[in-house]
This record gives C-alpha cells, sequence and structure tokens, in this order.
C-alpha cells in the first residue's frame, strides 16, 4: 500500500506535501472547535497512531503480493478529523525507523490512507443515522471496507498517471491490478473486524464513539 521513494515525480511528492499539509491544518481546526475534551482526543490518538505504526508489520501473504492491515476505517470512527494528522504520524515513523514507504512519498501516503479514513468516518456517521442499534454492524463494516478501498483506488491511480515511458505499461497495470484484487479480501476483513469492534463499544464505551 506504501508507495516508496523514487516512485513518482517530484512535482507529484510536492503537490502531495501541498495536500497533506493543507488537510493536517484543518483537521486540527476541526478537532480544536469540537467540545471534546483535547486531552482524550490526543490520548486516543497516540494509541490509535501506535496501533496503526504496529499493524503494519502484520503481512498477510496473498499470491502474487502481499497486504498489511491499516485501520483506516476505525480510525475514522474513532478519531474523526484527528485520524489524519494520527495517520500522518504513523507513516512518518514508519519510514523513519523502518524505510517503510518513503520521506518523498511521505504526503502521498498521507492522502491516500489519512484521507480514506476520513470518508471512512463520514460513510459511518452518515450510515449510522439511518440505522438503529441493532443494525450497527452495518455501518461499522462499510466504514472498514471503505477504509481499505478508497487507499487502494487512490494509491492505484497514482500509480496509473504517473507511469514513466519507458517501462512496460502491460506488466505495470497488472502489477497494480494484481496489488487492488489482492487487497479485496483485506477490505472485507477489515470490515466484519471494524463491525464488531463498533458493536462491542457501542455496549461497554460508546461515548468513544464520534
Amino acid at each position: 500500500m506504501h508507495i516508496p521513494d523514487g516512485m513518482l515525480p517530484a512535482e507529484v511528492c510536492i503537490a502531495g506535501y501541498a495536500g497533506t499539509a493543507f488537510l493536517t491544518w484543518l483537521s486540527v481546526k476541526k478537532a480544536r472547535s469540537s467540545s471534546e475534551d483535547s486531552a482524550r482526543v490526543v490520548s486516543r490518538a497516540s494509541v490509535m497512531a501506535a496501533a496503526f505504526f504496529v499493524v503494519s508489520w502484520i503481512h498477510i501473504p496473498i499470491p502474487p503480493v502481499s497486504v498489511h492491515p491499516i485501520l483506516a476505517g476505525l480510525m475514522g470512527i474513532l478519531l474523526g478529523w484527528i485520524s489524519f494528522p494520527a495517520i500522518l504520524a504513523g507513516l512518518f515513523f514508519q519510514a523513519a525507523m523502518f524505510g517503510h514507504g518513503g520521506f518523498t512519498t511521505l504526503g502521498i501516503n498521507a492522502l491516500s490512507m489519512g484521507g480514506a479514513a476520513l470518508l471512512a468516518g463520514a460513510v459511518y456517521r452518515l450510515l449510522r443515522g439511518k440505522h438503529k442499534e441493532n443494525m450497527s454492524l452495518l455501518p461499522g463494516f462499510f466504514a472498514g471496507f471503505v477504509g481499505v478501498s478508497i487507499a487502494v483506488i487512490f494509491t492505484g491511480s497514482i500509480l496509473i498517471l504517473t507511469m514513466p515511458e519507458h517501462i512496460d505499461k502491460g506488466i505495470e497495470l497488472s502489477s497494480i491490478l494484481a496489488m487492488a484484487v489482492a487487497h479485496l479480501p483485506l477490505a472485507f476483513a477489515e470490515g466484519f473486524f471494524t463491525a464488531f469492534v463498533v458493536r462491542f463499544l457501542l455496549k461497554v464505551k460508546p461515548d468513544m464513539l464520534i
């Protein structure tokens, strides 16, 4: 899911940083304007950023590639706007400590996964308003599924649109398609996982759900 250094043109990397800077500013501004206690928001974001950092090392082989959880849907539900800077922090430490992703592509990777978290959270809140508590599995599932799917679509689209002229486009497109198909089972898995976590929290700690 992470795009490594050297894969994207400089102008795309710069645009990625510009978009990430804007969304980080907007997310912090929205979070500050909310009524929730800032200390609770920061502590929850720290825990979820750490979880995002750790689960990226759970590699699941789905030939011909391997995939890893990203928890974008769950982070969007639990953190709301602040899920974007939390994912950005996790991506930074992944790149700094383990070379997972890259610094030149950090902005693009943040837009991919952080943007997916924001959209997944919005999907959850939209569906939650239309279903009673006994249907709480459905909004959670769609949020988890959307979190992975949007990240895959964004990443695949960037790679296709910035494909260099000198490479074999057929092979590159096949690789991108294989990556997208391999993430489909993960999208379902994260959907079910997110649904049951949300259902559990609704019973024991409903105030955690923004």
